[in-house]
């Protein structure tokens, strides 16, 4: 990606104290000198802490806001003068969400559309927001809180009149590590001797924090609005997960929780007609218009996936093997601290 596209400009990363807020703070601070990077969350001492490591004697264009996206007048109090937003605050434990249902439509429902409404009123003109693949043919209210989040945004492209603004969303898999996810959970549980797994056949997508970091920065080059971007990412089985993380344990099926798939969707069925492929990743469109579509092949280069198609992480042409799984266990994993 071009540096042309951040430098110099004002950026603003919601749930900024997360994984993903602080690798694409390193990415964006290191490599594309930006103006100003405001890093927005609700959390004091998470963003006390994420100084120590991004310090404004050593950034002088870093700002630490604390805020909620659910005070719509705080982020528009932020959004002043920012020409770029990355939306990475969420809601995202399951039993979490199941449990409190409107806390979690609260914070990835309406702190979407606050979030939209301030950055029409703000001169914003690029904001790109992070979703799941649980948003695609959602089974539990995250991925149904997400979902229609992702529609927000889409929309939101169709409200902005004259104003020079897009919003586009990315939609990846599970992040390597992430906090309350299987690999976390095997290495704490491993010292007992046995791993349960909810289901021998159940699979997942597998992506790295640094290739989050990678599509939002792609997205954020690319895009012309409208689109929810999808990346050709492998998928692991989890019994494989278990077996590179601890061999030596038994492990024992426990059976799937409320809320779980089998295998995870990121392109069902139904988007087929208006998905294209852009090589290293898919655009799901907003237009359902063949012509608008065909356009949008031909200027980005790609191609139309063929009707019926559909990306799951059980029918992926990428699975890792065991010993793939345990090398990237080391590097992306093991002493690092991964919480988004």
């Amino acid at each position: 990606m071009s540096n042309n596209v951040l430098e110099g400009k004002n950026i603003l990363v919601t749930g900024g104290t997360g994984s993903f807020g602080k690798a694409f703070t390193e990415t964006v601070l290191t490599s594309h000198n930006p103006a100003r990077l405001v890093i927005y969350s609700r959390d004091e001492l998470k963003q006390f802490e994420m100084a120590q490591t991004f310090s404004d004697t050593r950034y002088p264009g870093i700002r630490y806001f604390i805020g909620d996206v659910r005070d719509e007048a705080r982020l528009r109090r932020a959004l002043e003068g920012v020409d770029i937003v990355v939306h990475a605050a969420a809601l995202k434990q399951v039993p979490a969400a199941e449990y409190n249902p409107f806390e979690c439509i609260k914070t990835n429902v309406l702190g979407a559309q606050n979030l939209i409404e301030a950055c029409l009123d703000s001169g914003v003109k690029r904001v790109v927001a992070l979703s799941t693949d649980k948003a695609a043919a959602p089974v539990n209210l995250y991925g149904a809180t997400k979902l229609c989040s992702d529609k927000l945004f889409i929309a939101a492209n169709n409200i902005k009149g004259g104003r020079d603004i897009s919003f586009s969303v990315v939609r990846y898999g599970n992040v390597m590590g992430s906090r309350g996810s299987v690999i976390p959970f095997f290495l704490e549980r491993k010292h007992t001797g046995v791993l349960p797994i909810t289901d021998s056949n159940m699979t997942r997508f597998n992506i790295s924090l640094r290739d989050g970091v990678d599509m939002v920065l792609w997205a954020l080059a690319n895009a012309d609005g409208g689109e929810i971007f999808v990346p050709k990412i492998p998928s692991y089985r989890v019994p494989d997960v278990a077996t590179a993380v601890a061999p030596e344990c038994r492990q024992e099926v426990v059976g799937i929780r409320p809320g779980e798939k089998i295998h995870e969707e990121m392109i069902t069925a139904s988007d087929s007609q208006n998905t294209v492929d852009l090589g290293r990743y898919y655009a799901i469109l907003s237009s359902h218009s063949p012509e608008a579509i065909d356009d949008y092949t031909r200027r980005k280069g790609g191609r139309r996936v063929a009707n019926g198609f559909r990306y799951d992480s059980g029918s992926n042409e990428h699975f890792l093997a065991v010993e793939e799984i345990r090398e990237l266990v080391s590097e992306h994993v093991i002493g690092k601290t991964v919480d988004r």
